[in-house]
């Protein structure tokens, strides 16, 4: 499920995510440990994006997804997914 934000929206003051896509971890990821990080995710119907997790729960996790343009409250099962990386974003210090 996905909404376009509303104006003064949390997503209005998230910066865009990193412009690359960061490599499929081979090991066990989890979406837990992403909770109010930018995270990379690939689903088992081969989409993947870039996801700002907010909320976590039993069957369902929440947060916002990148479009290209702007991010947008998305939902979705935690079952579709099939790996998740959040991987540190670089500082300029």
């Amino acid at each position: 499920m996905s909404f376009l934000p509303l104006p003064g929206s949390p997503a209005d003051s998230l910066p865009p995510p990193p412009s690359y896509a960061p490599p499929m971890p081979f090991g066990p990821s989890y979406i837990i440990d992403c909770l109010n990080n930018f995270a990379y995710i690939w689903l088992w119907n081969g989409d993947s994006f870039w996801y700002y997790p907010t909320r976590v729960e039993y069957g369902e996790v929440s947060g916002y997804r990148w479009s290209g343009q702007f991010w947008f409250y998305y939902g979705l099962d935690p079952r579709f997914i099939r790996s998740v990386s959040c991987p540190p974003i670089p500082t300029l210090y």
